[in-house]
């Protein structure tokens, strides 16, 4: 054919995965906080490579509780939309309203430590190694 081998499976290494999910659809999961009243939506996943990542939309209701012992490996993005709280990191603690993000070590002990105005959601995005 006169083309490297290479070029004829070039249609492999271009191959980029991508995760949509539609408005109110994120698979609702079951994690830690949800005895406390959070709610969990997973809003994408990573389908291959080095790294993980896990978006949430968290939602806090009125009748939510605080729990600010997560811990977990990887770092963590949190982005209020909603609501307020003050939001735990190891030996600080964060006032957050909508518009605040942080992004933190998740092995340190986090979470909503007080619960300022309720519902409350936010964005958050864990990552960590597939080596995990």
């Amino acid at each position: 054919l006169g083309v490297p081998i290479a070029e004829l499976f070039a249609w492999v290494e271009d191959r980029r995965d991508c995760s949509m999910v539609a408005a109110g659809q994120g698979v609702v999961i079951d994690r830690r906080g949800t005895r406390a009243g959070h709610h969990y939506q997973l809003l994408g996943h990573s389908l291959r490579g080095a790294v993980v990542a896990e978006p949430y939309l968290v939602s806090l209701s009125q009748d939510a509780e605080t729990f600010n012992q997560f811990r977990h490996a990887g770092i963590e993005f949190i982005h209020m939309l909603e609501g307020s709280v003050v939001y735990r990191h190891g030996d600080n603690s964060y006032q957050l309203s909508p518009g605040d993000s942080m992004l933190f070590d998740a092995a340190a002990l986090h979470g909503p430590q007080e619960l300022l105005a309720l519902p409350a959601r936010l964005l958050s995005v864990i990552m960590y190694s597939s080596d995990a």
